[in-house]
Formats: C-alpha cells, sequence, structure tokens
C-alpha cells in the first residue's frame, strides 16, 4: 500500500518529496501512515526567499497590522480545530492531551494578538526612556528597536506538534521575521497537517512562513548574522547544534529549550490531613500522566520531606492506579502511548538505567494492562515511579532522564536540603512547590530560583484556578538556565524583543522626536490656530503643543480641593506642623496642580475627544505655594490607531499628550502622560 507522502512548504509552493523517506507509524496500532523526506529542497534557496521575500513584506507592516493577523489566523484555526484533532489521535494524545497542543496553541496566537496593545502602530519599537547627555537638554541618547532582516529557523520537537510551532512562530511574525518551521520528523503529520490550513488562510504574506517535514541537515550553513535559530529538543542535539561553525562565526542568536529534570516539592508543613496534600498528589500524578510523560515540563523528582515519603507512595499510588492505559479514543482511557516505538524504546532503556541505583514503587515496566490496543504493537508504557532514599548518594535521578510516564520520590530533611536537591536538577525549566505556609514558599522560591526558569507556588487559595505545573503561559518566559538550554521564549513583550535589534541613537531632542515619531521633552513645538481637543486623531501632529493662560494657587484652592476631595494631609492643611518637612509653607495637593491644568487645557465643548482613557505616568516635581502661577504646555506626544471591533464600531484612536506644568520662573513643577480617546475623521 502507498503512504501518504508529507509535503514540504518552500519558496511559496508545496513541495511533494521525490523520495518516500522516513516512514511514520501510527503510536496506538504501530500501522505506518505517513512518510516524510526533504528530498529536493534547496535550503539555500528558502533561506534567501524568506530574506528577500517574506521578511520585507512582514516590515513594511506596523505591529498593530501584524497582530491583528494574528488574531485573524487563531480564529481561522480554531474554527477547523475538530480535523486537527482526528490527527492528533495518531500521536497517542488523549482528548485533553491533543486541547493541550492544538488550543493550546491557537491560544499562543490570541495572546500575541492582545499584545500588540503594548506597541505603537509603527513598524518599529522605542524603548524604554530618553537619556539626558547634555547640560541644557540639546543632546539626549535613545534606544529603538526594529526588525531583525533576517529568518526564523525552528528546530522543534516531536512531542507538541502544534504548540511547538504556534508558541514560536506567534512572537517571530508579530515581531516582523519570517520563520522556517521544522518539526521533529516523528510526529510532522499533524504540523502538516495545520501549517496546511495556515497557508490556506492567506492571512499572512507570502514567505512569511515555510515548513519542512523531513530531515533540515545542512540548513545552518545557510544562516546569516540577521537570522535567529530557536531549537526546542535533547540537551545532547541542542548543544551540537549551538556549537555549529556558521552559529559562531556569524554571531547569529540561538535560544535553547531543552527537556529537564523538572520537580515539585512538598512543603514541610504540609500533612495528609491539609487540602495542599490532595493537591501536591493530583498535580504530581497529572504531571506523569499528561501527554505519558512526553513534556519538557513534566515532574521527574518528587522532593517530599522524609516522614511524609510513606503517605506520598501510598496516595500517589492510589491515583495513578485508577489511570486507564490504552487507545485513547476510549472514553475511559486516561493516558495513550508514546509518540512512537522508537520513544517506547528509549524510555525503556533509561528506566533500566535508573533501576541500578533505587527501586520502582508504583507500576510495572513489563506487567500492565492496556484498554482496546495491543501493547507490543502499540508504543505503550504504564506509569512508573521509583523510590530513592539517598539520592546525594544515587544521583542517577538527577542526571538521567526518562522522556515518558517516569519519575522518582525522594526525601529530604529540612527545606535547605530540598532546595540543594532542586538545584541538582543543574538548571531546569520548572519547579513546584506546595505549600501552605508562605515562608517556606518565599525561602524555596529565593533559594531555588537561580536554576529554575519558572517555580509555581500552589496551595488551598490558587489551585483552583492555576494553569499547573506543566503549561507554559504566553506571558511568562518558558526556559531554563544550564541543562535546560540556557534560553528564553514567549515571555510576552521580551519574547518579541529577541527578533528586533536595538539600537542606541543621539541626537537634538527634535531630531530623536522625528526619528521616532514620539515627542521627547525640549524638543521643537508648534502652535496652530485650532485647539487640538477641536482636531480629529488624523490631523494631531507629534509635537503641536496647546500653551494655555495662566492661573494663580491660592489659599482658598488648597482648602476647597481639600473638602471635595477628602484629602487633609497635615502638609495642605496644618501651616504649623510643617518643621523638619521639606515644605515652607501649605503646600497644593499634587492632584490639584493636576487638575487645574486639565482645567487649564480641556475644550469644554463636543469634539473628537471621546474620553479621558487615563494616565500613563506622573511626577510632582517641585512644591507649588499660595501666591505662584502655574501654567501648561499640553504636546502631542505619541499616536496609537485601534481597529473597529464591529462594522458599526467608531474609529478611533489614543493619543499620548505630554502635559508640562511649569510656574512663573518657567520651571516645571508637574510633567505627566495622559491618554485621550481621539475620534477618527475617516470612518471607513
Amino acid at each position: 500500500m502507498s503512504l501518504t507522502k508529507l509535503g514540504n512548504y518552500a519558496e511559496g509552493k508545496w513541495v511533494s518529496p521525490s523520495a518516500e523517506g522516513e516512514v511514520l507509524h501510527n503510536a496506538i496500532t504501530g500501522e505506518a501512515i505517513y512518510t516524510a523526506a526533504s528530498t529536493g529542497l534547496d535550503f539555500g534557496a528558502m533561506m534567501h526567499y524568506a530574506r528577500t521575500v517574506g521578511g520585507p513584506a512582514l516590515r513594511k507592516l506596523t505591529f498593530q497590522e501584524r497582530g491583528r493577523m494574528l488574531k485573524a489566523l487563531a480564529m481561522y484555526l480554531l474554527e477547523r480545530k475538530e480535523d486537527f484533532y482526528l490527527v492528533s489521535g495518531y500521536t497517542g494524545a488523549t482528548r485533553v492531551d491533543s486541547w493541550v497542543d492544538i488550543e493550546g496553541g491557537i491560544g499562543n496566537l490570541f495572546a500575541y494578538a492582545s499584545l500588540r496593545r503594548q506597541f505603537p502602530d509603527e513598524r518599529y519599537y522605542v524603548d524604554g526612556d530618553a537619556a539626558k547627555l547634555s547640560k541644557n537638554n540639546t543632546f539626549i541618547g535613545h534606544h529603538i528597536m526594529v526588525p531583525r532582516e533576517g529568518v526564523a529557523i525552528h528546530i522543534n520537537a516531536f512531542n507538541f506538534p502544534v504548540w511547538g510551532m504556534l508558541e514560536k512562530i506567534a512572537v517571530n511574525l508579530l515581531a516582523g521575521v519570517p520563520a522556517i518551521v521544522k518539526p521533529a520528523t516523528l510526529t510532522s503529520y499533524l504540523t502538516e497537517a495545520v501549517f496546511r490550513e495556515i497557508i490556506k488562510s492567506g492571512i499572512f504574506p507570502e514567505g512569511s512562513l515555510q515548513l519542512i517535514c523531513g530531515s533540515a541537515r545542512g540548513i545552518l550553513d545557510h544562516i546569516e548574522t540577521q537570522d535567529v535559530v530557536t531549537f526546542t529538543g535533547s540537551a545532547s542535539t541542542g548543544r551540537m547544534l549551538k556549537s555549529h561553525p556558521r552559529i559562531l562565526s556569524e554571531s547569529v542568536p540561538f535560544n535553547m529549550e531543552a527537556d529537564s529534570l523538572n520537580c515539585c516539592i512538598l512543603g514541610a508543613d504540609v500533612t495528609p490531613s491539609m487540602p495542599e496534600f490532595d493537591i501536591f498528589i493530583k498535580e504530581v500524578a497529572r504531571e506523569i500522566t499528561t501527554k505519558a510523560g512526553q513534556k519538557c515540563t513534566a515532574v521527574r523528582r518528587v522532593i517530599v520531606p522524609a516522614d511524609r515519603v510513606e503517605d506520598v507512595t501510598i496516595a500517589l499510588g492510589k491515583r495513578l492506579q485508577t489511570t486507564v492505559v490504552g487507545d485513547p479514543a476510549l472514553k475511559e482511557v486516561r493516558m495513550g502511548p508514546l509518540a512512537g516505538i522508537s520513544q517506547r524504546n528509549e524510555v525503556r532503556e533509561k528506566v533500566q538505567e535508573l533501576a541500578k541505583s533505587q527501586s520502582i514503587v508504583i507500576g510495572s515496566l513489563e506487567h500492565f494492562e492496556v484498554m482496546g490496543a495491543d501493547k507490543e504493537k502499540g508504543a505503550f508504557l504504564p506509569p512508573l515511579v521509583f523510590l530513592n532514599t539517598d539520592p546525594y548518594k544515587n544521583v542517577a535521578c538527577h542526571n538521567i532522564e526518562a522522556f515518558g510516564p517516569v519519575s522518582t520520590i525522594m526525601p529530604y530533611a529540612t527545606t535547605d536540603d530540598a532546595i540543594t536537591l532542586a538545584k541538582m536538577g543543574m538548571g531546569s525549566l520548572v519547579c513546584s512547590v506546595v505549600t501552605a505556609d508562605d515562608d517556606i514558599a518565599r525561602e524555596i522560591v529565593l533559594g531555588a530560583a537561580s536554576m529554575h526558569g519558572r517555580i509555581l507556588v500552589l496551595n488551598a487559595d490558587c489551585a483552583k484556578e492555576s494553569t499547573g505545573h506543566g503549561s507554559p503561559m504566553p506571558l511568562l518566559v518558558h526556559g531554563g538556565p544550564g541543562r535546560a538550554g540556557g534560553g528564553e521564549e514567549m515571555g510576552g513583550k521580551r519574547g518579541v524583543m529577541h527578533y528586533l535589534q536595538r539600537c542606541a541613537i543621539q541626537g537634538s531632542p527634535t531630531t530623536i522626536s522625528r526619528i521616532t515619531n514620539v515627542y521627547q521633552q525640549h524638543g521643537k513645538q508648534f502652535e496652530t490656530d485650532k485647539h487640538p481637543f477641536k482636531k480629529y486623531f488624523e490631523e494631531l501632529a507629534i509635537g503641536e503643543t496647546l500653551v494655555t493662560a495662566k492661573h494663580t494657587v491660592s489659599e482658598a484652592d488648597i482648602t476647597n480641593f481639600a473638602n471635595v476631595s477628602g484629602d487633609n494631609f497635615y502638609a495642605h492643611m496644618d501651616a504649623t506642623s510643617l518643621e523638619g518637612t521639606i515644605f515652607e509653607k501649605r503646600v497644593a495637593h499634587g492632584y490639584f496642580i493636576l487638575s487645574k491644568a486639565a482645567g487649564l487645557f480641556v475644550d469644554a465643548k463636543k469634539g473628537p475627544v471621546l474620553l479621558n482613557y487615563g494616565i500613563d505616568e506622573c511626577r510632582f516635581t517641585k512644591p507649588v505655594y499660595p501666591g505662584m502661577t502655574i501654567g501648561v504646555r499640553l504636546t502631542v506626544k505619541e499616536k496609537t490607531a485601534q481597529e473597529k471591533k464591529t462594522p458599526e464600531d467608531v474609529a478611533k484612536g489614543i493619543v499620548k499628550w505630554l502635559v508640562d506644568v511649569y510656574d512663573e520662573t518657567g520651571e516645571t513643577v508637574a510633567i505627566a502622560t495622559i491618554l485621550t480617546m481621539v475620534k477618527m475623521l475617516n470612518q471607513d
């Protein structure tokens, strides 16, 4: 019987391999279902195509436009998710396992689509605050971040063929960088099914994404300085790739996320009668069985107070005994097979190595039942738990990872011991701590953080809504030091910046304002005859300024504001209490100054300004006393257009204004950035 050849997507077209390639099997039945090969592909040409076609097209778009495309793609894929669930079944995943992979991956697209609101409606990002570099404010420095002009090469692992792709491309696409996706061949058929729909959608510009299902050996020979390489998989393979001569000679960023010996620690305060004990057992059992333990974040080491080892072993054993192993299509089944026979054999070998220095106390490598399938033809293994009574002497559990439903219980005497054991993994993606004592939580987190990329603290207060030990979240970093690879991906805005080049820029405030399209304080301002609050979004220009009338602050102002606000702080109301303070006499409320500033610059009549959206930053820099006179310079600082949520929605944008309140000497007494929502002239 002829097997289906997986396609590769290169240089704008689907390419069917000329050779049969590697045979891929159904993890449940062992039946051959696909072949994957990369024969006929020119990796150098693919890289050139990404750099010259995909990159320029993406860089023409703003962060807002790219973010909206991510949202559209997420909606498109979500409508077709059931097709992906059918293919995911071949990997041995249960419905819950597939949900994490498929809908979790789509969730990353949604998360990064929403993240666009933290970026400007520009093709670049202005990073941080300006640096004052001269006495008279004529020379400043700033940082701007632009998309790298290369391609992201994503070399992914077999265990999450959808999530692994989507969580990475969400970031590089928002940044404006094209990608070549190389899924692990073992489960690449699921990646290919989703990728076909991505291309069919036509949402992103041509050249934004390419796919290699077969071997990509040799692709790193073509990388250049502006490229980025990401790798997820075994530490040994990652180290080999990271040392590639082109990575070194071209100084190419290499992000590595490797499998690690993650741990879950039971706090010394927790007894079997506490809810935290049940939380601990449930969390460990879930991490052993989800995806049949094939997770880079799975719990491999269970660190337990010495006097709780027996309780934990009994409770965990009872829970794991209820885990039905078999064909995931059956409703009774809670854990399917590993992704393939090769994976099962590799895990068996690792289990036998671990068994040389510790004993299996839950499960059996040979004697277990499988429902609805042949356990020899399929890649089945039961949950297996070791007990290591001396984890300081028998250290294999800190060095050998069986990438399946396998974990080791080990005792500790003190919290310091627990921290030491956690760190003996020599760098992990995640550690979880279950305790009702916040002091214990603090001690473990601060003690173990240097060796972990993420630490989850669970107790009865948060367990119900917790996303769990093994779930990296889009807006938090995923990665870890040492054995975990020393990399960092996702992480919200931090992740996007991995694909941007930061460049320091220096010049006059006026020049830097023009370059960044963000007004820099002390830059040139200009006035117009029309009040800015009477102008539509498109009519407002960066640097446009309103200089207001002035107001002399009186003691009556201070008293009246105190009565209205209820703020009777002594410095405002009691002149006899000022000895030993920085104030010379009763001082005006800072919020009165800001409120009065609004009274000076606001145009009261109905116009394009729809509402006050908030305050980004505010500082009161000099005391204002009765008798002092204040005025305001209101300057258009930055503009961001907003998309219409419905055809009937009002077209509008957010305008940031620099509010500079100054006194009769010209010195700034308060400075703030306020935001208004402003109607657009063009409502189409």
